[in-house]
């Protein structure tokens, strides 16, 4: 009987990858941990990250505290294309997106509103933007927060539309996108959703959300509708059908499918810790999936000091997680891109993550790991915690 835990700090970045600047010159410069520790108000003390080995790879006075027995630290390639939070966890969890495709909006825009036409829907293009109004109400365009191409949102007030009806529109605009998500989002925006409409990066156009005011106000919903994928061959379906209970805990209950799991979608940072310590404590064997958004948040916000005030937060909610860790668990701690909040522009950066790794049982030396190739090398390292075959 074992227990897996993975924890996602959503945008946690550790260095660029040497294909960063190919999108963003200067972004060859991106180091989303270094960066906001080094911009923060005094060293933030992180003693679980420590000893979790985190400072093995990033040197720094926050990071001075023995590090745990049986720890392991190393660094890992994205595997897909660009710095997206959908294809991460779906790397993670165990499927191949490394041929993702990028597509702008702009280059798309006719046959979307032919296709929202067909299907019965009012579709105009907005003058000046290649961006489209669906039934007066909701607008569709590029996600501004992700790297041009990688995905499209279709975005309401809940004032104006029902949720329902906003996934409605976005899967029919699924079904023509070449893209790897569309997104559909409604939210309570603190005045007319048209005013938050603007271009972006490369030729894009869309809701700039976090201007919208859908991230302060209360009532988000989200849903992720994704590229073709075999979702039973995933980690938590496979755990599932093992009989492992699982979890999916913060923006993991939204991004990831596994019709077996219990659903704890959560945005505060507080909240997500206390679902993911309540889930693995809750059964004596599990699999828990969490993500903390508010780090990638701060990220878009451009706000280093919010971000590393996250860290310090996340930290202290590391601690019992690790008083909670038993002989036969397995805690990994990992970021799904980064987004360095200095870099000058509120996008994802292309950045190595961090895969802080750690099981009481192994009486090993803490260590530093090899780089690895991609995210998916994470579903394995589960697997083998839980029993499952590889």
């Amino acid at each position: 009987m074992s227990r897996a835990v993975i924890l996602v700090i959503d945008g946690l970045g550790i260095g660029a990858m040497p294909d960063a600047a190919a999108l963003r010159p200067g972004d060859a410069a991106a180091h989303t941990l270094g960066h906001v520790l080094d911009a923060a108000n005094g060293a933030p003390r992180l003693p679980a990250f420590a000893a979790l080995g985190l400072g093995l790879l990033h040197p720094h006075e926050s990071l001075d505290h023995p590090i745990l027995p049986g720890a392991a630290a190393g660094r890992s390639a994205l595997g897909y294309p660009g710095a997206d939070t959908f294809a991460g966890h779906q790397t993670m969890m165990g499927t191949d997106m490394s041929g993702t495709a990028l597509a702008r909006f702009a280059d798309h825009l006719d046959t979307v509103a032919s296709a929202l036409r067909s299907a019965g829907h009012e579709a105009r293009a907005l003058d000046g933007l290649p961006v489209l109004l669906v039934d007066g109400h909701a607008v569709v365009g590029d996600n501004l927060e992700a790297d041009p191409g990688l995905s499209w949102n279709v975005s309401a007030r809940l004032d104006d539309l029902p949720f329902g009806e906003i996934l409605a529109i976005a899967r029919t605009v699924r079904g023509v996108a070449p893209t790897a998500r569309v997104i559909a989002v409604g939210g309570h925006s603190t005045g007319p959703l048209l005013r938050s409409v603007r271009s972006g990066a490369d030729g894009t156009a869309g809701l700039d959300t976090p201007a919208s005011g859908f991230y302060v106000n209360d009532g988000l919903e989200v849903a992720h509708l994704g590229v073709q994928i075999d979702h039973t061959r995933q980690l938590p379906s496979r755990a599932a059908a093992a009989g492992i209970p699982v979890t999916l805990v913060g923006k993991a209950a939204d991004i990831i499918v596994c019709p077996d799991a219990v659903r704890r979608p959560a945005v505060e940072t507080a909240e997500v810790l206390k679902e993911t310590f309540t889930a693995l404590t809750r059964t004596a064997c599990a699999l828990v999936v969490a993500n903390v958004q508010e780090t990638d948040l701060a990220g878009h916000q451009q706000d280093a000091h919010r971000y590393a005030s996250l860290l310090q937060e996340i930290d202290a909610g590391l601690s019992p997680l690790l008083d909670a860790m038993r002989p036969g668990d397995h805690l990994i701690v990992t970021g799904d891109h980064g987004n360095d909040p200095t870099i000058g522009h509120p996008f994802h950066t292309r950045e190595f993550v961090p895969v802080l790794s750690h099981a009481p049982a192994s009486p090993s030396r803490p260590r530093a790991l090899p780089d690895a190739t991609s995210l998916s090398n994470i579903a394995l390292t589960a697997a083998r915690a839980l029993g499952l075959p590889s």
